[in-house]
Formats: structure tokens, C-alpha cells, sequence
């Protein structure tokens, strides 16, 4: 079931769902768009266009075009030099939500922090032990 929101692009009421993020008014004007950035794309000579190039010819802005791919509606496999921003260092990429080397520093954090949690046990472990001492009878 959806629930009552405002459109992100007009402020109009409408009911949002998964599918539906925008008003009816706003749908149909996004997948207008998506069909002048799908038919340029269409063309062989421009599948080689960058995101910029994309938004330059079609006046589509980079954010709708994002929204696009991220929504599967443009295959990235077809298009080699199209891509989406990394969500930590907004390094152009083309699967996943990390660049490789975002990813890396999160492992290593990651790493760190389990590392950081076990010496952490140890220490506490040899602060609740304790030790009896029973003297030897002379």
C-alpha cells in the first residue's frame, strides 16, 4: 500500500510507492525524458557518449540520467562509458555501490575494528580473573 506524499519535483500530493516516486504529471514528463536519452543513446555513433556528453545533447538533466541507470533502465554493459558516482568519493563507477578502493578502506576499517574489539575482550578477560595464592608450609 502507498502512502501520501509530496512530489519531490512539483510538491503535488500524490500516493507513493516502491515503483512510483513522483506525481502522475512528473512520471510522464521523466519517461519522455528517458526516451530522448534512450534514443540518443540507440544510435551507434553516440554509445560511446559520456554522461556529460548524454546531458549536453538531450538538455536531460545528470541526475534523471543517473536515476535511469540506477533504476536498470539504461545497461551500462551496452553504453562503455557511461557510469554512477561512488557513494563515498563520487568516483565514476559501473557495478556495485563502492569504487574498489572505497571498498578496500572499508574492509580495512572493518579489519581494525575487529581487531580493536578482540584486544579489547583479552583485556578484559585478564581483568576478571582471579588468582589464588597458597603459600608453601615451611
Amino acid at each position: 500500500m502507498g502512502e501520501l506524499s509530496n512530489c519531490p519535483e512539483c510538491y503535488k500530493l500524490f500516493v507513493k510507492t516502491q515503483f512510483k516516486t513522483v506525481c502522475d504529471a512528473c512520471y510522464k514528463e521523466e519517461e519522455h525524458k528517458f526516451e530522448v536519452v534512450y534514443g540518443f543513446l540507440k544510435q551507434s555513433k553516440n554509445r560511446t557518449a559520456t554522461l556529460s556528453n548524454v546531458e549536453e545533447h538531450t538538455g536531460v538533466e545528470e541526475e534523471l540520467i543517473l536515476k535511469f541507470i540506477r533504476q536498470g533502465r539504461i545497461q551500462l554493459a551496452n553504453f562503455p562509458n557511461l557510469g554512477y558516482p561512488c557513494q563515498k568519493c563520487g568516483k565514476l563507477i559501473r557495478e556495485n555501490k563502492l569504487c574498489i578502493s572505497c571498498g578496500k578502506d572499508i574492509k580495512t576499517q572493518l579489519f581494525e575494528l575487529e581487531q580493536e574489539e578482540e584486544r579489547r575482550q583479552k583485556v578484559t578477560e585478564k581483568q576478571a580473573t582471579y588468582y589464588t595464592f597458597q603459600p608453601k608450609n615451611i
